[in-house]
């Protein structure tokens, strides 16, 4: 069975036509940089076994990437998938396992819309997509928000009043859940460490959103995102953590449109609201400039952006116990040794020590990047959401509760 799987980021679209139950990858890519300006063009990265392609292509947001994307696999009568697999950023209170889209689950994920906006509307659009090209195949939402289903009550729960909460929906749901878990296991078998006692701290790191996950016995505990992926870190366009009378006042300040602030705090903040002329950090540590002003800007963005993440490190190095390792992942923890270097600096009495020879060499992924005597396990390890979505829609769709790995 030929899987199609799509992963809407906030800023990319990765895909792949995987075999199940083989896992085989025929072909895959990811269209880059979709949507907000940024200071290289939008491409499709598309390979096919051993042939890599870099299509420069304009893509002014997920529609588009998907009708480019769409145009590479058909060229070829053996991309055609069989089923469709979808990573779905929210899932509310009211999905917790992969879900078969019908017409009452597009329904459900609309009604999430407002929460996510930058990745349930581009997932549903594209679910409804694939309906009109191909409207006789399955297709399968798998749900971001289902791994933190474990964290505990006393973590998730707002401050606010109980019949508040429980007539919004108000409550920590956590999210990229999925690449959280498949870089989870995948540490714990490199490590050889049974995942039922395994403690991590997970650090995906994307260049459109991004979060922390504190994992104890193979469960996430906490992730920095929250009721919706606006809180936590610094992003590429989302602020993360702002203190709610701030949100207040733009309310004020724009006449109670919601909708205005809400794109203000999800779209034209984070990283381009700070630095101005780049949505994506890797721009950011890119840029030199002979202008005082501007490298004092991206100073000032590089400072906030890993004081955030550095402040949550430490936060969960205690909530997990000092884990077995730190766990650096997606575009930014996978290929920018500078971040991981910056955000580890400094926390050799936390027990984690950076082999800073090792970690600018940029080895094959997976690789431990500390040193041999660091009590607590650097790893960089690449993420395959496409994978584990590919094996939960399969399971789904063969009636399988266990696939091979």
């Amino acid at each position: 069975m030929n899987i199609l799987v799509f992963n809407c980021g906030s800023s990319s679209l990765k895909y792949r036509v995987i075999t199940m139950p083989t896992a085989e990858e025929v072909a895959g890519g990811e269209a880059q940089r979709v949507g907000p300006p940024t200071a290289k063009p939008s491409v499709i990265l598309h390979h096919e076994g051993a042939t890599r392609e870099t299509h420069e292509v304009p893509m002014a947001n997920h529609a588009s990437a998907f009708e480019q994307v769409m145009r590479l696999l058909e060229r070829e009568s053996r991309m055609v998938p069989d089923a469709v697999g979808h990573r779905v950023v929210h899932g509310g209170d009211r999905f917790s396992q992969p879900a078969r889209v019908t017409d009452a689950v597009l329904a459900d994920l609309d009604s999430f819309s407002s929460i996510a906006p930058l990745h349930n509307p581009p997932a549903i659009a594209l679910m409804k997509a694939c309906w009109e090209r191909y409207p006789d195949l399955p297709q399968v939402a798998v749900f971001d928000t289902a791994f933190h289903a474990t964290i505990p009550d006393y973590a998730r729960t707002y401050p606010l009043p109980r019949q508040l909460r429980e007539d919004f929906g108000f409550r920590k749901y956590g999210f990229h859940g999925t690449s959280h878990q498949f870089v989870t296991e995948e540490a714990a078998a490199f490590l050889k460490i049974p995942l039922a006692r395994f403690n991590a701290v997970s650090c995906h790191l994307g260049s459109g959103g991004a979060s922390l996950c504190a994992v104890v016995n193979g469960r996430s505990v906490d992730n920095t995102m929250g009721y919706s992926p606006l809180q936590g870190l610094v992003m590429s366009t989302r602020c993360g953590d702002l203190d709610p009378a701030v949100t207040m006042q733009l309310l004020a300040s724009a006449d109670g449109d919601g909708a205005r602030v809400d794109k203000l705090l999800n779209s034209r903040s984070g990283v381009l609201g700070l630095y101005g002329r780049s949505a994506d950090v890797r721009d950011v540590v890119a840029e030199t400039s002979s202008d005082s002003a501007w490298e004092s800007r991206m100073d000032r963005t590089l400072q906030v952006y890993l004081w955030r993440i550095r402040k949550y490190l430490g936060a969960y190095l205690l909530v997990t116990g000092r884990p077995h390792c730190l766990i650096f992942t997606d575009t930014i923890g996978e290929k920018l040794p500078y971040v991981r270097w910056a955000v580890t600096a400094g926390l050799e009495p936390l027990g984690v020590v950076l082999d800073a020879r090792k970690n600018a060499a940029a080895p094959p992924l997976p690789v431990d990047l500390a040193t041999p005597g660091s009590p607590v396990r650097i790893l960089a390890i690449a993420t395959n959401e496409e994978i584990a979505i590919a094996r939960s829609s399969y399971a789904l769709l063969a009636g399988a509760e266990r696939l091979p790995s």
